[in-house]
């Protein structure tokens, strides 16, 4: 495990430009699916939103600090595990609650303000449960981490791309229904096409660490995805919603965790690792989980209404992203 820590993996300044690109890319795109009226959607169904926005960033973080300490990994990969769980929601949230049938206006909703949030909720949470434990502790003061640097790279990455395809969004609308599909589906094949690349530069280590990371990863993923559907019905929410929420809780912006891990921690093997694997296993989590609830019709509310679907006339321009 004292190895593994030592381990520094292989990406090139290129590669990394490249992925802080792709990166901002996904967020533009993600953006160009929203408008200022699905911020208003979710303050008008306050009980499902808060319920996300709770479990997202602050019992997600601590069940993560909870498990890195009963599986005592390496403090890179507790580090890794931290950091994806502050990451947001992913962007294929959107289509895999679409998929399940869940409600796509509460995903699209959730993954705008989480995004937006995360500015402050990542570095805060990366920070606080990292220095929780000393041996995170000592990484974290090792690479002399400050909170307001990382603070910079989310609003780089995030913040900047997310207010951008907003704007575009709301001012041009006719451009931003062209520009949709070709950045939904242009970015996520560059993505996919840079997670290739760093598995290949790095291919030894990856098999040395795949059997490390494996159990974690999908021990964290599938606790997450339960804490969202749990709290969902603990709550009373509509099927609909509680799919929704249980996919934005277990997807997560991954690629925003190896960005971090690159910009901040010098692309630390443990955390690199765990967000690399985790950017792959939360697909196949997340679309077999979407598959499963897809052959299952949703609970009828009682109200008889769409159960937990804001009116039609409620979500202009909201689409599965």
């Amino acid at each position: 495990m004292e190895e593994l820590d030592q381990v520094r993996l292989n990406f090139s300044p290129t590669t990394l430009n490249a992925l802080n690109i792709i990166i901002g890319l996904i967020m533009f795109g993600v953006a160009l699916d929203l408008k200022l009226a699905d911020f208003k959607i979710a303050l008008s169904r306050p009980r499902a939103f808060l319920i996300g926005v709770v479990c997202q960033f602050l019992l997600l973080p601590a069940m993560a600090f909870l498990m890195a300490k009963l599986v005592a990994p390496s403090p890179s990969i507790a580090l890794g595990m931290l950091m994806v769980a502050a990451c947001p929601g992913g962007n294929i949230s959107n289509f895999t609650t679409n998929f399940a049938k869940g409600s796509t206006a509460l995903s699209v909703c959730m993954t705008a303000v989480s995004t937006t949030a995360a500015i402050f909720m990542t570095p805060f949470n990366v920070t606080f449960w990292g220095g929780l434990d000393p041996e995170t502790a000592a990484v974290i003061d090792g690479f002399a981490l400050d909170p307001f640097d990382v603070f910079l790279t989310v609003m780089i990455v995030l913040g900047i791309p997310l207010g951008l395809g907003l704007f575009t969004s709301e001012k041009f609308p006719n451009l931003a229904a062209k520009l949709r599909k070709p950045f939904k589906v242009g970015s996520l094949v560059f993505f996919f096409a840079l997670v290739v690349i760093a598995f290949a530069s790095n291919f030894e280590h990856f098999l040395s660490f795949i059997g490390i990371i494996f159990l974690p990863v999908a021990a964290l993923n599938a606790a997450a995805f339960a804490l969202g559907y749990g709290a969902s019905r603990l709550f009373k929410l509509s099927q609909k919603e509680s799919r929704a929420v249980a996919i934005e809780i277990g997807i997560q912006n991954s690629g925003l965790g190896l960005v971090l891990t690159f910009a901040h921690f010098d692309a630390l093997g443990g955390m690199a690792a765990v967000a690399a694997w985790w950017g792959i296993w939360h697909i196949i989590s997340g679309l077999s989980l979407g598959y499963y609830w897809s052959r299952r019709e949703p609970d009828v509310g009682k109200s008889g209404s769409n159960d937990g679907e804001p009116p039609a006339d409620a979500t202009p321009d909201v689409a599965p992203a």
